[in-house]
């Protein structure tokens, strides 16, 4: 019978061996890390990763339209990007553009 993972234990005790760890060890092994081009620090990797979508100037308002079906079938007839494309269509009949 195979034993659930105790979560909150394992993570006290990789706590507790963090805690534990002299500052020569902690050295050795960010320098054997950093030697190691296939296995960067994690800290690296998540330092690139962006969170999201970056913040728009002028972001976009959701809301609901409720527009005759021709239209609709019109514009996802074109394929992706169709709400894009209503999007233009509406900015050049309001005269921005």
């Amino acid at each position: 019978m195979s034993r659930k993972p105790d979560w909150n234990e394992a993570r006290r005790k990789a706590l507790q061996a963090l805690t534990d760890m002299s500052d020569e060890e902690d050295a050795a092994i960010t320098a054997d890390a950093n030697a190691d081009p296939d296995n960067p620090p994690a800290d690296d990797l998540l330092a690139r990763r962006g969170r999201g979508r970056p913040r728009l100037d002028h972001p976009k308002q959701r809301i609901q339209l409720r527009v005759d079906e021709e239209v609709l079938q019109r514009f996802k007839a074109g394929g992706p990007g169709w709400q894009t494309r209503m999007n233009s269509a509406l900015r050049k009949a309001a005269g921005l553009e």
